[in-house]
C-alpha cells in the first residue's frame, strides 16, 4: 500500500512524449450516446452469496483493515470480472457501474471489508490524505467545513470536474440522498478533442504546468504543486482536471492565474458540461463505480439528505499496473 506522498507521485508519473499530432481516438474517446447502456452490470446471486461469506468470515477476524489481504477475502468467481473491469479501466472506455452489493445485510464495518477487499483485487489501495486514510467516507460533515482549505467531498455542494490522485477512484454506495448527487462522467479525451477543435491554443495549454491548489491550510510547507493536465505517449491521452483547485490556487500569496490559463479552464469547463458529451448516474445502495483518473473526469451535482439516512459511499484510490 502507498502512502500519500507516494500515491501522488505515482498518479502525476504519466508518460509524455509530446503534443498528439491530431484528435485522439480509441474507446476512450467516447460520448453518452455512441454506449447503448453496456457500462453497468448486475452481480449474480452466486456471486452475492460467494463476496456476503468472504466479507463475514474476514470481517469476524476484527483484523484492522489495512492488515487483510485479497486471499483474506477470497472472491474465485469474480476473477474473470476482474480482469475485465481492469481492462475497462485501463484501455477502454474508463469506467464500470456495477449493482447488487449487498450493503443493508452488512455492518458498517462489513461494508469496509467489502470494499477493501473489491480493491485489493483489482490494484492496490493508496492512502487518500495526509493522515494515510486508506477508505473514504464521502459524507456531508456539516457546516464547520465552511473554510478555504475544505475538501469539498466532505459538503453536500456541487463539485466541479475533476480527478483523483489515482489511476482509479471507486465507490461503495452505501446510502443516498434524499434529493440530488448525481455522479456526472465526461471522457477527458473527448473534450480534449472538442477544444482542440474548437481552440487549438487552448488545447496545446493543457500541455504546459498549471499550479494545484493543495487544499492546505495558509501557511503550510507545500501550498500548491506543479501538475500538467494533459500527457500523450504516442497512443493514450492521460488528463489529470481539477477546476475547483487549478482556481482557488489564486488564493495563496502571488498566485495569478494567467489569462491563457484561465481562458482554457473556462472553456474546457464549457465543454464538459455539454449535455451531449456527459453522463449522468445516480448511485444508489449497493453501486459500486470504478472510474480511470486518466481518461474520465467526475463530478457531482449538490445534494440534500434526509437527516434520517444521510447519503455516505466508501472511497477507495487504486493503483493499476499500467
Amino acid at each position: 500500500m502507498r502512502g500519500f506522498a507516494e500515491q501522488l507521485l505515482h498518479s502525476f508519473d504519466r508518460p509524455h512524449v509530446g503534443i498528439p499530432p491530431g484528435p485522439v481516438g480509441g474507446p476512450a474517446a467516447w460520448i453518452p450516446a455512441s454506449l447503448h447502456d453496456t457500462w453497468s452490470e448486475q452481480l449474480t446471486m452466486p456471486q452475492v452469496d460467494e463476496l456476503h461469506r468472504a466479507v463475514i468470515h474476514a470481517a469476524r477476524s476484527r483484523r484492522p483493515i489495512a492488515a487483510l489481504t485479497a486471499s483474506d477475502i477470497p472472491l474465485p468467481s469474480f476473477e474473470a470480472c476482474f480482469a475485465r473491469w481492469r481492462a475497462e479501466l485501463t484501455a477502454g472506455r474508463g469506467f464500470v457501474l456495477v449493482h447488487g452489493f449487498p450493503v443493508h445485510g452488512w455492518t458498517p464495518f462489513e461494508n469496509e471489508v467489502a470494499c477493501w477487499g473489491l480493491g485489493l483485487h483489482l490494484g492496490e489501495p493508496g492512502a487518500q490524505n495526509v493522515e494515510g486514510d486508506l477508505l473514504g467516507h464521502v459524507t456531508d460533515a456539516g457546516p464547520d467545513l465552511s473554510h478555504a482549505d475544505e475538501r469539498l467531498y466532505k459538503t453536500n455542494r456541487a463539485i466541479r470536474f475533476h480527478c483523483d490522485a489515482a489511476d482509479v477512484v471507486g465507490l461503495l454506495c452505501r446510502s443516498t440522498s434524499a434529493t440530488g448527487g448525481a455522479s456526472r462522467l465526461v471522457s477527458s479525451v473527448t473534450v480534449y478533442n472538442a477544444l482542440l477543435a474548437a481552440e487549438p491554443d487552448l488545447a496545446h495549454h493543457l500541455f504546459d504546468q498549471f499550479l494545484l491548489d493543495a487544499r492546505q491550510p495558509e501557511g503550510s510547507a507545500v501550498p500548491y504543486v506543479p501538475v500538467q493536465p494533459a500527457c500523450f505517449d504516442g497512443e493514450r491521452l492521460r488528463t489529470f482536471m481539477h477546476l475547483d483547485y487549478f482556481e482557488s490556487v489564486e488564493r495563496h500569496d502571488g498566485v495569478v492565474l494567467d489569462d491563457l490559463t484561465r481562458r482554457t479552464l473556462r472553456s474546457w469547463e464549457a465543454i464538459a458540461e455539454r449535455p451531449d458529451l456527459h453522463l449522468d448516474m445516480q448511485l444508489g445502495p449497493g453501486d459500486v463505480q470504478l472510474v480511470s483518473n486518466h481518461t474520465v473526469v467526475h463530478a457531482r451535482t449538490a445534494y440534500e439528505d434526509d437527516p434520517s439516512a444521510p447519503r455516505d459511499l466508501l472511497r477507495l484510490w487504486l493503483s493499476l499496473d499500467r
